[in-house]
């Protein structure tokens, strides 16, 4: 397609005004590419929890800025420097733009790039992001799409599964060995659960929804438990199965406040807690971290190569994105109402562009 092809306006959904409804209309599409930048033809993108922090303003991202840091599409043109993409493939949008390079976290172990703090900012929290017909990022932090993987799966991959991914690579468990999600219901939680079991791990969700307990069950939970019996209860049922050590390690992806103790409770003396929720606060009781010594350990997006690592383990043992879909950008505002609601299994997404779905490798239209 080339640049030169490229519309000068396009559809987008904004952040205009914090704390107020998104805004759809045109705006010019980003056509002036750096080096390492492509521009993609969006396909389909994906609401994350994130996308409200923004809304609310707690990154103080300079307004106005197109939402959304989850995306998959068709690359429509490439920076001059840019050499392992061509227009026409099928790529997993990469949240971070023009890292450093030269800082600690750059030049250190590969799975600690992300962490650059002197980078550009992320598409749809500092840059315009993937709610919009085109979006540009870096081919640097860019993943290629195996041919069996969907834009459909593709795009909630891009943060909630790079997340709840690296959450489970974290954990640095063996096969046979116990993993527990807290919160394992939901648009990370699921994903882990197919994660885990690809690794060879057992698995143990805990979730506090009806809604949510199902989709445990579904994404192949080996035992799951309803966090609203109790905290002491919760922890009995994981004694029960772990020979009354309980789980190897944990993983949280509940924000809600008592999240982070549970998923202490459940994990074994001297075992791994990996925070991946982001409350305000986390509070653990004392005797977790001094009497127990659980380990908690943060864990945010993983780094391009484990991201493609991962979409090679999504097309190996055909894992799925449990997704709520819109059609078209102008449905966003459905999409938020029924995220709001608390009773969305999965995650929810916006088909940008319906002429892209169910293209294959080779098949890329721009």
């Amino acid at each position: 397609m080339g640049i030169e092809s490229v519309p000068e306006k396009m559809l987008a959904c904004q952040v205009v005004e914090y704390n107020a409804p998104y805004k759809i209309h045109q705006v010019p599409t980003p056509r002036d590419l750096g080096p390492y930048d492509m521009l993609v033809k969006t396909a389909v993108a994906s609401l994350c929890h994130t996308d409200g922090m923004v809304s609310a303003g707690v990154f103080k991202t300079k307004l106005p800025c197109t939402a959304s840091h989850e995306g998959s599409g068709t690359i429509a043109a490439v920076g001059s420097s840019v050499t392992d993409f061509k227009e026409g493939d099928r790529v997993m949008c990469g949240l971070l733009r023009n890292q450093c390079g030269i800082c600690a976290d750059c030049l250190g172990p590969e799975n600690y790039s992300q962490y650059c703090a002197h980078n550009d900012g992320a598409i749809g929290v500092n840059l315009d992001g993937a709610f919009a017909d085109y979006v540009r990022i870096d081919s640097r932090t860019a993943a290629k799409l195996p041919d069996s993987v969907s834009f459909e799966t593709a795009a909630p991959l891009a943060c909630a599964g790079c997340t709840v991914w690296r959450g489970v690579l974290q954990a640095d468990l063996k096969a046979k060995e116990w993993l527990a999600i807290v919160g394992s219901g939901g648009g990370l939680g699921h994903l882990g659960i197919q994660f885990a079991k690809a690794l060879g791990l057992q698995v143990i969700g805990i979730d506090a929804r009806d809604e949510g307990l199902q989709l445990s069950r579904t994404a192949g939970a080996d035992v799951v438990i309803d966090a609203r019996r109790g905290n002491e209860a919760v922890v009995a049922e994981v004694h029960k199965v772990t020979n009354g050590a309980g789980a190897d390690a944990t993983v949280n992806v509940s924000d809600a406040k008592s999240a982070a103790a549970t998923a202490c409770a459940v994990t074994k003396l001297h075992g791994v807690m990996v925070q991946i929720a982001q409350p305000d606060e986390v509070s653990i009781p004392f005797v977790e971290l001094i009497f127990r010594d659980i380990r908690v350990h943060g864990s945010m997006i993983c780094s391009p190569a484990e991201a493609r690592r991962m979409l090679a383990v999504v097309a190996e043992h055909h894992i799925s994105v449990k997704t709520n879909a819109f059609d078209g950008l102008h449905e966003i505002p459905k999409l938020v109402e029924l995220a709001h609601g608390g009773k969305m299994q999965g995650k929810g997404i916006v088909v940008v562009d319906e002429g892209q779905r169910g293209v294959r490798k080779g098949e890329g239209r721009v």
